[in-house]
């Protein structure tokens, strides 16, 4: 009798353990049966238990009119490079400019990985997903966990407008969890047929409840380079969280406005490291090179854009920027940048209103001009980098102020890069309140850069006490009220700076 309890005891608790260890699923988004689904749309699990993402399986999505299989993820690809590529001592800019082509290129008609410039083809075995038409494309992470819930991320621009699909997830993707069989399993609907291009106001919202789920979607939908203001799109962003990696080409007169600064947060785990250059080929450094991959959010080759009311951010370290922007004309308004390494990359004229900006070092790097008007900037390291040529200005600070979150925390610097420098780099600081910065203010100026341009005027603390300048570097040229009147003047202005 004894042994017969003992037994069924140890079935019972083995019972309770299989029990515990599966982790069911306890809400789906969109709802299983949902119609009326936006075609950019996540999909997201939510879990009785905390989830554990496995190595082996696929995320497969089908049709459920025909069957074809629509899109799938195989989650034995890594999702991208965990340590940096060799050093190139061939690598070269590319010798002709970078074309930025109009043309429709999505992972549904182009192979992600087909070089848009002269570069070789990338052999990593890695994830890749072709986003904004960047026909190289992005790796990405399919599946992001937080907690009891997961989201997966479908390779963009795969779903159509009026289609039925049905989502199957094998065994042994997430840790404890059967899996989705069957085409009743999970499906869903999307919307019959696109917004209304002769709107031209388009709404993201995370939830669902908007034109669009993700700010890439809207992004994609717009095309490239329309002609006049009266032809350009608004897209208004609702608060909410949206973690993706965004990066669009081409677009001209778009305006994106968030709900509020704190309300939005765009954000994603993107690096350097994880999207590097091609090892063939330099970039970025200087015009006409080989667009960069390893920004959270990058607006590329685009114009007369507004960003407004958001917050941006990237969550890595290292040569991680929150944004980078390629262009002319930009201008963004209460905007919250938050990076590592090269925070902010500002190449082409832009405009930059009470924005905040957070970094590690080189916080703000780029080839300018950039004006900014009462912004705060944060920093670890070294504020700037200054990389602007002779053709155009740097980077102009009036009423600003900065922070310095270290001892090392100097102004900026100008170092041999590989042996190369910016002879005509220039940054010019009109009434701002510098707190904690080195009393020397610019760190190292290399012999390649000391006839860069750097000017200081009223420079004050947070108690608007005047700051000395009597240690500072002696490329570090001080404005005189008096004598200097007509130059403070025209760095003021902005028209004079940028040409617009």
């Amino acid at each position: 009798m004894e042994k017969k309890v003992l037994i069924a005891l140890v079935v019972l608790v083995n019972m309770v353990y299989v029990c515990q260890a599966q982790n069911a699923v306890v809400k789906m988004f969109p709802e299983n049966g949902a119609t009326n689904v936006n075609i950019d749309t996540h999909l997201t699990l939510t879990m009785s238990d905390d989830v554990v993402i496995g190595k082996q399986g696929f995320v497969s999505v089908y049709d459920l009119k025909t069957g074809k299989l629509v899109d799938r993820l195989d989650m034995s690809i890594p999702a991208g490079p965990t340590k940096s590529q060799p050093k190139n001592p061939n690598a070269q800019y590319t010798p002709v400019p970078y074309l930025y082509r109009t043309q429709h290129v999505t992972n549904r008609n182009t192979k992600a990985g087909t070089p848009s410039g002269i570069n070789a083809w990338d052999t990593g075995h890695y994830q890749l997903d072709i986003i904004g038409g960047f026909s190289d494309g992005f790796h990405f992470y399919p599946i992001i966990p937080h907690g009891k819930q997961l989201t997966i991320y479908l390779h963009h621009n795969m779903l159509e407008y009026g289609h039925a699909y049905y989502v199957i997830i094998d065994k042994g993707i997430i840790s404890g969890f059967e899996g989705i069989k069957g085409k009743k399993g999970w499906t869903f609907r999307t919307k019959d047929q696109a917004p209304d291009t002769n709107q031209r106001l388009l709404t993201v919202s995370a939830d669902g409840n908007g034109d669009f789920s993700t700010v890439q979607g809207a992004m994609d939908f717009i095309p490239d380079s329309v002609a006049t203001a009266q032809e350009g799109y608004r897209v208004f962003v609702k608060n909410g969280d949206y973690e993706e990696l965004v990066y669009f080409r081409n677009k001209r007169f778009v305006t994106i406005e968030g709900e509020s600064r704190d309300g939005v947060l765009i954000h994603y785990r993107n690096n350097e490291v994880f999207n590097p250059h091609p090892a063939d080929i330099k970039t970025n450094e200087v015009r006409g090179t080989f667009p960069s991959r390893r920004a959270a959010f990058a607006a590329d080759n685009c114009s007369d854009l507004t960003l407004c009311n958001l917050t941006i951010r990237t969550d890595c370290k290292g040569q991680a920027e929150g944004l980078l922007v390629n262009g002319e004309r930009n201008y963004f308004e209460n905007v919250h940048i938050i990076g590592d390494g090269d925070a902010l990359q500002a190449n082409g004229s832009c405009y930059w209103q009470n924005c905040r900006i957070d970094g590690g070092g080189d916080t703000i790097l780029g080839r300018g001009p950039s004006f900014f008007n009462h912004c705060t900037i944060t920093s670890h390291g070294a504020f700037m980098w200054i990389r602007n040529g002779q053709e155009n200005h740097g980077n102009i600070f009036v009423d600003c102020h900065f922070k310095g979150l270290s001892e090392y925390a100097e102004l900026g610097r100008l170092p041999d890069n590989h042996g190369k420098n910016y002879p005509y780099a220039e940054c010019v600081l009109l009434n701002c309140t510098l707190e904690n910065i080195p009393s020397y203010g610019w760190g190292k100026i290399d012999d390649g850069a000391k006839t860069a341009n750097i000017l200081e005027f009223n420079s004050h603390d947070a108690d608007n006490q005047p700051i000395d300048t009597s240690k500072r570097n002696p490329l570090m040229r001080q404005l005189d009220p008096i004598r200097d009147a007509e130059l403070i003047g025209r760095y003021s202005d902005s028209h004079w700076v940028l040409g617009f």
